[in-house]
């Protein structure tokens, strides 16, 4: 299994941004692994354009791939994006919020 190696904060944010990354991780969260062409099919995006989604994700350490074969499998291995981004689709998020006073002097 690989370990996954401290990325910038600014880096998972980036590979956050994006709906068709979200669609990608989403779809990772569910299941153990997929293969690109099993992404291809939920997300509705074309297998480059997919290809490109998971190089980010797979760059920013949020999911690992595996070569079997002619195949590539990725999965999830940082999953608390996955409870970050259920946090925020809530309307009434219950979890604890940190407000930063932007205009507050030192």
């Amino acid at each position: 299994m690989p370990v996954r190696t401290k990325q910038p904060i600014e880096q998972i944010f980036h590979a956050l941004a994006s709906e068709a990354r979200l669609c990608i991780l989403k779809e990772l969260s569910v299941v153990d692994e997929k293969c690109v062409c099993d992404l291809v099919g939920c997300c509705g995006l074309g297998w480059s354009t997919v290809s490109h989604h998971l190089s980010i994700l797979r760059e920013a350490g949020i999911i690992a791939d595996e070569k079997r074969g002619q195949q590539v499998f990725y999965r999830l291995i940082l999953p608390c994006v996955i409870e970050f981004i259920e946090c925020l689709e809530k309307p009434n998020c219950e979890a604890k919020c940190i407000h930063f006073d932007t205009q507050a002097s030192s």
